[in-house]
C-alpha cells in the first residue's frame, strides 16, 4: 500500500486487499489508524517507523510486529490476531521531498501459529527463521531506542546541526535550533539551493560545494547572513558561527556534509550596542566637561562676589547632574520632558505650581540643554518672581506641534510688579544662547505687571549618537 504524509491510504494492491480482508473502496482515502486502530506498543512502533521514513528520507523496516486487524462483519467481526514483517520505502516528488511512503508487507501469521503448536513432533525451518526475525527485531528495537535518545540530544541541542547529502546537498536532518535560524521551514528532503534561495550569492553554497568536493572543512565566526524567516517577508540580518565538515562512508568516499554552529546574532548586536554606548559615554563626558568649564567661567565672570559665584556654580552643576541622572536611567536613549520639569521644580511648594502637557521624549542633547534653561528660569523665579513669595503662582505647560516643534510656555503670577533687569547676567545670556544657538529654536520673554512669562520653541529631534553639542 501507499500512504501520504498524513498517513492516509492512497493506493493498495490486490494482495493487500486479501491480507486485510478489506476492499479497495473501504481503504482509499482513509486514515490508516482509523481503519486499523492500535493504541498499544505495536501501533506506536508502526507510527514511529512511518515518521522516520518521512523525516529522514530513508527506508525503514520492521522485522516482526504483532498487529491485530478487525474482521469484517460478514466474518463474525471482532479482532483477528496477525503477525507481520514490513518494509517502508520513501517516495519522492519532483522537488526531491518525501511525499509518500510505500509499505511492502508480509503476513507471517501462519509461521507463528506453527511455532505455537507445541504438540508438533518436529520443528519447521520456518520457525527457526521466525525466531531469528524476532531476535533481530528485539536487537533493532534496542538500537533504535538508543538511537532515538541520541537523536533527541541532537534535536534539542542549543547549537544548530544539519546533515546534507549528495553533491546537491539534500537535507536529511535539521535540529530545532537550525530550524529556528531559518524561520521554521520544513526543509527535509529538499536541496539547499531550493530550501534557502535567499542566501544565493552570500558564499555558503560555494563553501558546501568545496567541502563536498575536497573534504577540507570550512569555518566561520560571527559571519553575517541574510535569511528570510517568512515566505515573502523581509530579509533578517543574522550572525552565525559555523563549520562544514565532510561525511564519509566506510570506503572513505564523501557522501555529505555535516553542518554545525551557533546563532551569535544577539551577542553580536549586544557587542555593537556596547561599543556605541562606550563611544556615546566618551562623547558625553567630553561634552559635560566642556559644559562645566563654560558654566564655571561665565559664572565667575558675571558674579557679584565669590560667595554668590560659589552658590550659583554649585546649583548649575547640580542641575546638569540631575539631567544626566534622568538620561542614565534610560541608558542615554531619551528623557521625558515632564520628568525634567518636575525634577527642577520638586523643591518648591507644589500647591502653587501647575505643570502639564503632551508626552514628549527628548533626545540627550535637548534634555540637558532644557534642564539648564529650566534651572535658570526656576532660579530667577525663586529670587525675584513667583517662587519668591507665598502668594506667587507658576504655570509650565507644553505641547508637541504637528511640525515636530516643542512649544513650552512659562507663566508667573505675582503680587508685585515685575520690571526688566537692569543688566543681563550669565543666566539670561545662557538661556538665549542655548535656545537659539544650540537647539536652533526661539525664545521670547515678557515682563508684565502680573509677572514674568516666556515662550520657548525648539525642534524635536530623533536621537543621534555622537552628535556635537
Amino acid at each position: 500500500m501507499v500512504l501520504d504524509r498524513h498517513f492516509n491510504i492512497v493506493a493498495v494492491n490486490n494482495a493487500y486487499e486479501r491480507a486485510t480482508m478489506r476492499a479497495r473502496d473501504e481503504l482509499i482515502g482513509r486514515y490508516l489508524f482509523d481503519v486499523f486502530p492500535n493504541e498499544e506498543e505495536s501501533g506506536r512502533r508502526l507510527r514511529a517507523s512511518f515518521e522516520r521514513v518521512f523525516r529522514t528520507g530513508k527506508p525503514d523496516s520492521l522485522a516482526y510486529i504483532p498487529y491485530d486487524i478487525p474482521k469484517p462483519a460478514d466474518q463474525g467481526g471482532g479482532m483477528e490476531q496477525r503477525f507481520w514483517t514490513a518494509v517502508h520505502t520513501p517516495l519522492q516528488d519532483e522537488q526531491g521531498r518525501v511525499a509518500h511512503l510505500l509499505q511492502n508487507t508480509v503476513d507471517v501469521t501462519e509461521i507463528v501459529r506453527l511455532r505455537q503448536a507445541v504438540n508438533l513432533p518436529f520443528r519447521f525451518r520456518e520457525t527457526h527463521l521466525l525466531e531469528r526475525a524476532r531476535e533481530a527485531e528485539r536487537q533493532r528495537s534496542t538500537l533504535m531506542a538508543e538511537g532515538e535518545d541520541f537523536r533527541r540530544l541532537f534535536q534539542q541541542a542549543p547549537g544548530f546541526f544539519a546533515v546534507v547529502s549528495g553533491p546537491e546537498h539534500v537535507f536529511t536532518f535539521a535540529n530545532d535550533s537550525y530550524l529556528r535560524v531559518i524561520g521554521g521551514r520544513n526543509v527535509l528532503g529538499m536541496k539547499v539551493r531550493d530550501a534557502l534561495p535567499e542566501i544565493e550569492g552570500q558564499g555558503f553554497f560555494e563553501l558546501l560545494d568545496g567541502v563536498y568536493r575536497t573534504g577540507t572543512p570550512a569555518r566561520g565566526e560571527a559571519v553575517r547572513v541574510m535569511v528570510q524567516p517568512e515566505e515573502g517577508g523581509e530579509l533578517r540580518e543574522t550572525f552565525l558561527d559555523f563549520s562544514y565538515d565532510a561525511i564519509r562512508d566506510d570506503e572513505d568516499t564523501i557522501i555529505g556534509v555535516f553542518v554545525q554552529g551557533m546563532d551569535r546574532t544577539e551577542s553580536v548586536r549586544a557587542h555593537r550596542q556596547q561599543r556605541l554606548l562606550l563611544d556615546e559615554l566618551n562623547h558625553r563626558v567630553k561634552n559635560t566637561l566642556s559644559a562645566v568649564q563654560s558654566i564655571a567661567a561665565q559664572t565667575m565672570r558675571s558674579a557679584r562676589d565669590l560667595k554668590s559665584a560659589n552658590k550659583d556654580l554649585e546649583a548649575r552643576i547640580v542641575a546638569l547632574s540631575k539631567a544626566h541622572n534622568l538620561l542614565s536611567a534610560k541608558e542615554w536613549t531619551d528623557a521625558e520632558l515632564a520628568n525634567v520639569v518636575d525634577q527642577e521644580l520638586s523643591a518648591y511648594d507644589q500647591s502653587r505650581i501647575e505643570t502639564g502637557g503632551s508626552k514628549v521624549a527628548l533626545d540627550p542633547k535637548t534634555a540637558i540643554a532644557l534642564a539648564l534653561v529650566l534651572h535658570e528660569l526656576t532660579t530667577n523665579a525663586a529670587k525675584y518672581g513667583a517662587l519668591s513669595s507665598s502668594q506667587g503662582h507658576l504655570s509650565v505647560t507644553w505641547q508637541a506641534l504637528p511640525d515636530r516643534t516643542l512649544s513650552l510656555a512659562w507663566m508667573e503670577r505675582t503680587d508685585n510688579p515685575v520690571a526688566p533687569p537692569e543688566r543681563h547676567g550669565f543666566g539670561s545670556r545662557m538661556i538665549e544662547r542655548v535656545i537659539s544657538g544650540e537647539l536652533g529654536g526661539t525664545y521670547e520673554n515678557r515682563y508684565a505687571r502680573e509677572g514674568f512669562s516666556c515662550r520657548i520653541s525648539v525642534p524635536l529631534r530623533t536621537r543621534e549618537l555622537n552628535e556635537c553639542h
